[in-house]
C-alpha cells in the first residue's frame, strides 16, 4: 500500500471483529514503527502489547474500578492549558456525529457512560497497546512517542488492520500499572486498539472532517 493510500484510508475504528492478530504480525508492525525518528535518536517509546487473557483481565479490572471509583481518573503526567476555539468545536462536532450514528441522544448520560466504557474494552479489538514513557524525559519526547504511534497505525493499515488511538487509557492508570507491572518510573500516556474493523457497525462509517490547508499552513519564501 502506498503511503498516501495508507494515510487516506486510516481511520479511528471503534468496533472490531474478533479475528485474532498473531504475535508475528505484531512484531513485524512494531519493527517497522521502530524506524520512526526521535530527537537525537533517543527512541523514548515503550509499549505493552496485550492480548488473550491478559487483555481480558485488564479490561475487567479497569471497568470494575471505573464503576466503583469513577472519580479516580485523569492523566498522571502533567497537563497544562485548556482547549479553546476552534478546537472545542471540532471535538464537539466529532462527538455529535459519532453519538448520532450509534443512536445516543444528547443528554443521555447513562448511555454515554456505557459507550465511553468501550474504550476500556479496546472497542473489542483483539490487541491493545499501552504506550509509556520515562517520567524524567521532557515534552519533546512525547512528540517522539506520537510519531512512533502514527507509524504503528500506518504500518497496521498497510497490512489490512485498523486502529484507534485512545487518550482514555491515561485515565485509571493505577489499575493499568498494576495489571501490566508498569514501573513507577514511567507514565502511562495513551493506548491503541488494533485489529480488523467491523465494517458492518454504524460507528465505523464516521469520517472525521479535516480542516482545509489554508486554515493551518503558513508558507514563507515561496
Amino acid at each position: 500500500m502506498h503511503i498516501d493510500e495508507a494515510l487516506t484510508k486510516r481511520r479511528s475504528a471503534r468496533a472490531f471483529r474478533p479475528d485474532p492478530v498473531s504475535r508475528e504480525l505484531m512484531e513485524e508492525i512494531l519493527q517497522m514503527a521502530s524506524k520512526s525518528p526521535s530527537g537525537t535518536n533517543i527512541q523514548p517509546w515503550k509499549i505493552h502489547v496485550v492480548a488473550g487473557e491478559v487483555r481480558a483481565r485488564l479490561e475487567r479490572e479497569v471497568l470494575a474500578h471505573r464503576e466503583t471509583d469513577p472519580a479516580d481518573s485523569g492523566a498522571e503526567f502533567p497537563r497544562t492549558g485548556k482547549r479553546k476555539e476552534p478546537y472545542t468545536s471540532r471535538m464537539r462536532t466529532l462527538g455529535k456525529a459519532m453519538y448520532g450514528l450509534i443512536g445516543i441522544p444528547k443528554g443521555d448520560k447513562e448511555a454515554g457512560w456505557r459507550q465511553w466504557g468501550r474504550n476500556y474494552r479496546f472497542f473489542d479489538a483483539p490487541v491493545g497497546l499501552i504506550l509509556t514513557i520515562d517520567k524524567d524525559l521532557d515534552a519533546m519526547s512525547f512528540v517522539d512517542v506520537g510519531m512512533f504511534a502514527m507509524a504503528i497505525m500506518l504500518a497496521a493499515k498497510a497490512r489490512g488492520l485498523d486502529t484507534c488511538a485512545q487518550g482514555a487509557w491515561n485515565n485509571y492508570w493505577t489499575v493499568t500499572r498494576r495489571v501490566l507491572n508498569v514501573p513507577d518510573e514511567e507514565y502511562i500516556i495513551f493506548g491503541i486498539s488494533l485489529g480488523y474493523a467491523d465494517d458492518s457497525h454504524p460507528v465505523n462509517t464516521l469520517v472525521a472532517e479535516r480542516e482545509p490547508l489554508e486554515s493551518f499552513a503558513t508558507f514563507h519564501g515561496f
